[in-house]
């Protein structure tokens, strides 16, 4: 449980296929989704809340979906990513050329935890955003995580190995899952293998658009 004094563990805005698929097959550094994978997040792309919480831009449509994606970047203190979500890059860091997918500016504006098992120095990027990489787990990346997000929370980005991960152990306190209307057919299936029931979750929120239906996932 979590104490007064420190926020919650979220997962937000995290889109999913209509047949589960967080992700699709064969991801590389032409397909950071996998292919199809973009399809997913067709609902987000056009909100004013991603507009400019990435590009900057004042314009954007407004409505449930928007309101989804405001709420996705309220109120966080640090983030954490798997290796995957940093990057294409498998094994040992070859160098220190690779810094994300996201340019010199990246959107975290925060201190981000990458889970690897390969160490690397921590970096330093433009508009406050700070990676560090975390190899001895998940439960120690979320304390590090809760240290550097003070009563803030932390939100969990992905991909879904990790989120398996910490449902697994009954650590997400808070799960936004956005179900678009398309099939990927293969790829990561987000629940696969995973009792939300049994882990003590229950839906206590939904809201369907035009592009996706939204559900909250809390942890009794």
């Amino acid at each position: 449980m979590n104490s007064s004094s420190e926020g919650k563990l979220v997962v937000r805005c995290f889109s999913v296929s209509g047949d589960g698929f967080g992700a699709g097959p064969d991801q590389d550094i032409n397909n950071p989704l996998g292919i199809g994978g973009m399809a997913l997040h067709q609902w987000v792309f056009p909100t004013r809340a991603f507009q400019k919480q990435l590009f900057g831009n004042d314009g954007g449509s407004e409505g449930p979906d928007n309101d989804f994606a405001e709420r996705g970047f309220a109120n966080i203190g640090a983030w954490i990513l798997g290796r995957n979500m940093f990057g294409p890059v498998r094994g040992p860091w070859p160098d220190d050329q690779w810094k994300g997918w996201w340019g010199d500016e990246p959107p975290y504006h925060c201190d981000v935890f990458v889970l690897t098992h390969h160490a690397r120095a921590p970096i330093s990027m433009k508009g406050g955003t700070v990676f560090h990489f975390v190899t001895d787990g998940i439960e120690a990346a979320l304390q590090r995580a809760r240290e550097a997000a003070g009563k803030k929370d932390v939100r969990l980005g992905g991909g879904v190995a990790t989120i398996q991960q910490y449902l697994r152990n009954r650590l997400v306190d808070e799960l936004h899952i956005a179900i678009s209307p398309a099939l990927l057919g293969s790829g990561e299936n987000l629940l696969a293998g995973i009792d939300l029931v049994s882990l003590g979750y229950k839906c206590t929120e939904h809201v369907s658009t035009e592009s996706a239906m939204h559900l909250v996932i809390r942890k009794a």
